[in-house]
């Protein structure tokens, strides 16, 4: 004769305490998954452009000259040209201000 194998007896578990847990699994994947998704979302489009990523580059490179060449030649640092330390700088801009009013 043959041996039948029997099953493995089924553990008893709590449903209340699965159901507990899966929710608050559920909670933190909801926060991570959000920012993954997000995140994913962003770097797959980044990484399937062509045109895109040369425009993204023309955009960068603007914005570089725009902020950071430009404000050395037209935007000179007027208050520390004109005075020393702090104080009068402060001194200046106060006076400044109660004279525009």
């Amino acid at each position: 004769m043959a041996k039948i194998p029997h099953p493995e007896p089924r553990k008893i578990v709590n449903p209340k305490s699965t159901i507990q847990s899966k929710i608050e699994n559920r909670k933190s994947k909801i926060e991570l998954t959000l920012l993954k998704k997000l995140f994913l979302f962003y770097y797959d489009g980044f990484r399937s452009m062509t045109v895109g990523r040369k425009l993204w580059i023309i955009i960068l490179i603007k914005l570089f000259i725009l902020f950071f060449v430009l404000r050395l030649f037209f935007f000179p640092d007027f208050l520390k040209s004109r005075f020393s330390n702090d104080k009068d700088r402060g001194d200046y801009v106060r006076e400044q201000l109660i004279q525009r009013k």
